[in-house]
């Protein structure tokens, strides 16, 4: 099967901007800004992952996901891994992931209700490069100043437990459930299984990888569904141009060309990375 091109979803979010990335087109004058573009199947349908864009002018709610028997309990398909690659970083960005010590649930409430939650997070100091994986459960936020990547199991499934006093609704009951309020641990460290193939995450949700690569071959799947999320350069995709601001998804095989200079994200379903997807 061809690889299927994507299509955007540009979604309105009060944190977000006007001023976008390279290969969007910035909000006209008087818009609504911008928080996230995310990239769907033609037509419909439930793919394990969803791949989005964020941009970023103030702190996102401190929140949590469950996981998939949580969140399935609840009656939606699954739960919600997801994974952040950070492509641009104002000066002393940052993302808040676990928190600082160890905490009860009670506790975790009672800082929620009382506003003293921001204070117990971890912000760490991000840039350009940096990934994370946050696994269902953990206590999260992202800062301002931030363009990103996001690659999470395809779920609309959100408990904020802290909005700076925004009047959005909070999911403390819900929220506190699912969370694992405690210091966060890397669940994988990044490293190389191939020149210019750089392993970001493996599972136990889905496999990411980040390559600068050049010349061309055929993608070849193990039947998992793949991503492929460009992010500088390019090429051809089955005889198609392939360029930054495009998600495309194989669910067999496709011929991929790529130029001198291609930056770019691959995304599966699953554990356990394949070993000769391009050759």
């Amino acid at each position: 099967m061809a690889a299927t091109r994507l299509i955007t979803k540009r979604v309105e979010k009060p944190w977000g901007r006007t001023d976008l990335w390279p290969g969007f087109d910035d909000v006209a004058p008087g818009g609504a800004p911008v928080g996230e573009i995310w990239f769907e199947l033609p037509g419909g349908g439930d793919p394990e992952l969803l791949v989005k864009y964020l941009f970023t002018s103030e702190k996102l709610s401190i929140q949590v996901h469950p996981d998939d028997k949580a969140a399935q309990a609840r009656g939606y398909p699954r739960g919600k891994d997801e994974a952040w690659v950070v492509l641009a970083a104002e000066p002393h960005a940052s993302i808040a992931i676990g928190t600082l010590e160890v905490m009860s649930k009670e506790e975790l409430r009672a800082s929620a209700l009382d506003g003293t939650l921001e204070e117990k997070m971890d912000w760490k100091a991000v840039k350009a490069g940096d990934s994370f994986y946050s696994a269902a459960g953990t206590v999260h936020a992202i800062g301002p100043g931030l363009t990103l990547v996001e690659v999470q199991q395809n779920v609309d499934l959100t408990y904020r437990l802290y909005d700076y006093g925004r009047p959005r609704e909070l999911h403390l009951e819900e929220g506190v459930a699912v969370s694992e309020p405690v210091p966060y641990v890397a669940p994988y460290i990044p490293h190389e299984v191939e020149p210019d193939r750089l392993i970001l995450a493996d599972g136990p949700a889905f496999v990411l990888e980040r390559w600068a690569r050049m010349g061309g071959g055929t993608l070849r799947s193990d039947g998992r569904p793949i991503w492929l999320v460009p992010l500088a350069g390019g090429g051809e995709i089955d005889g198609q141009p392939f360029e930054a601001g495009g998600v495309w998804l194989v669910e067999d095989e496709a011929r991929l060309g790529l130029d001198e200079g291609s930056d770019l994200l691959v995304a599966y379903p699953g554990k356990g990375v394949i070993p000769d997807l391009w050759s």
